[in-house]
Order: structure tokens, then C-alpha cells, then sequence
């Protein structure tokens, strides 16, 4: 291999282009694969039974369930209350 010309044969610059170049490519790579992911999540759900669904609920657990469904409500953006 033919030495590279001028300030280019400095190791120094040599191992600085290879980093950058090196983390460059984990750059995109997290990127895409963050992409990815993002895609996934937007899929719907598959809905699951859950067994209260045909249990008939006394009107004193149905004050009950609202009050704990109530304090985790999303308040902000992502935060529950």
C-alpha cells in the first residue's frame, strides 16, 4: 500500500477519519432500528378478555373501580396524575 500524501500520512488523522467513520455507521444503525421500533408500536394491539368482562359488577365496586381508574388517568403528556 502506497503512503498517503501530506497531513493525511499523520496516524493521528488516519485514526480520527476511522472513528468518525465508525460512529457514523453505529449512528444510522440505532437510528434505523429506533425507526423500527417506532413502527412496530403503532400496530394495533390484539385484545385480550379479561375475566370482570362477564362478571356483573355491585354498584358500590363499580364507585370503587371508577375511583382507582380516576387517579390513573393521564394528566400531562406521558404522566399519570
Amino acid at each position: 500500500m502506497s503512503s498517503l500524501p501530506g497531513q493525511f500520512s499523520d496516524p493521528r488523522v488516519i485514526t480520527l477519519v476511522g472513528l468518525l467513520a465508525v460512529s457514523t455507521v453505529v449512528w444510522v444503525a440505532l437510528g434505523l432500528r429506533a425507526r423500527a421500533r417506532r413502527a412496530r408500536a403503532d400496530a394495533p394491539l390484539d385484545r385480550v378478555w379479561h375475566p370482570q368482562e362477564s362478571v356483573t359488577l355491585t354498584p358500590a365496586e363499580e364507585q370503587a373501580f371508577g375511583q382507582v381508574v380516576s387517579r390513573l388517568s393521564v394528566g400531562s403528556p406521558g404522566r399519570l396524575r
